[in-house]
């Protein structure tokens, strides 16, 4: 390992809390609530002075909502009744601008918790495509902790942009973004040995292996998010081959709700299935050999196996440069909220 010191934390000096504030006391201008109406409809609105919430049934104006404590219930003009909230982070998520398919938060909460992503750790990740795991992620490490993303696509560096600065009320002081590709880029930005976490979430992992272990420290949790069983596959063995990694373990995770009405209590007929698999291992220190598994079958991939990593194998969808655009500019309209100190309505 090099001899370079260890990058820390940047100070407590000029650095504020982001979003705590504004997650809190009444209804802001530019803020996002969600209505839930009497028979469990649910639509979320951004607040504009003056502006107002119509359906088939009457409208509700957002000035009768500005000022109001969160949890509040508003009443439409023909006497429908709305229950008020702001947003929780798997609400935001689901409903947010997005280019590229989200990171579920069934996905991003076994990906906090079984990579030990902790206050004030080093973490990066790749690619960031929407920002969903990326809010996850800046939430665990907190405003002292440090996040470096890696995404390739512009476009999509706008839209997870958008969409952080929306839900934490501005930029996070923990949080910067780097367009290229995350093996050559990570090298770069990052001393070796200087990164608690590595998080990845792409099209092939197992061609970041030698970007991941010159970065990550010795005891470092490196977590995988992939949608196939190929592609978990590949990067299982890639591990093993290379030898400075622990033997990976790897899961998927399913989530069935509950219908819950006075005797009547069974699952519900739908449930979230498969979104995609998990895959952790843990850095060696250096000049260690790992420990190998017993009676393991001899693996050996054919043509016509690597043939099936290709992008179009495993279901990577194109997206198109004028819907990557339109999210952006959605995602960037959401982070005006006026400050909470400034008197509001109702106040």
């Amino acid at each position: 390992m090099s001899n370079q010191e260890t990058p820390q934390a940047t100070p407590a000096e000029g650095r504020q809390a982001v979003g705590a504030a504004r997650r809190r006391g009444p209804f802001r201008v530019g803020e996002r609530v969600q209505l839930t109406d009497e028979k469990g409809r649910m639509n979320t609105i951004t607040l504009e002075r003056g502006g107002a919430f119509h359906t088939h049934r009457g409208f509700l104006n957002h000035d009768d909502l500005i000022g109001q404590p969160d949890g509040s219930v508003a009443v439409n003009n023909i006497g429908q009744q709305y229950q008020a909230l702001r947003p929780l982070l798997s609400d935001f998520v689901l409903s947010m601008p997005r280019g590229a398919a989200v990171v579920y938060p069934k996905d991003a909460g076994q990906i906090v918790t079984m990579a030990d992503i902790f206050p004030g750790a080093r973490v990066v990740e790749a690619g960031v495509g929407s920002g969903a795991l990326s809010i996850s992620l800046l939430r665990a490490v907190g405003d002292m902790g440090y996040l470096h993303s890696f995404e390739r696509r512009e476009e999509f560096a706008d839209i997870a942009r958008g969409n952080v600065e929306t839900i934490f009320g501005g930029p996070h002081p923990a949080w910067q973004i780097s367009l290229g590709d995350f093996q050559d880029e990570v090298v770069k930005a990052e001393a070796p040995g200087s990164v608690d976490r590595v998080v990845l979430d792409m099209l092939a992992p197992w061609e970041c292996l030698d970007a991941v272990a010159t970065v990550l420290a010795p005891g470092g949790v490196w977590i995988n998010y992939v949608a196939t069983a190929t592609q978990l596959s590949r990067t299982a063995e890639a591990i093993r081959a290379d030898g400075r990694f622990t033997e990976p373990d790897a899961w998927e995770s399913m989530v069935r709700g509950w219908h819950l009405e006075g005797l009547a209590v069974r699952p519900n007929h739908r449930m979230v299935g498969h979104t995609g698999f998990l895959l952790v291992t843990r850095r060696l220190a250096d000049g260690v050999d790992g420990l190998a598994l017993k009676k393991r079958a001899k693996t050996e991939f054919t043509e016509e196996d690597m043939n099936a990593w290709t992008p179009a194998s495993v279901g990577e969808r194109p997206y198109s440069d004028r819907k990557l655009r339109r999210a952006a500019r959605d995602a960037m309209a959401g982070t005006q909220v006026e400050d909470p100190e400034e008197p509001t309505a109702g106040e």
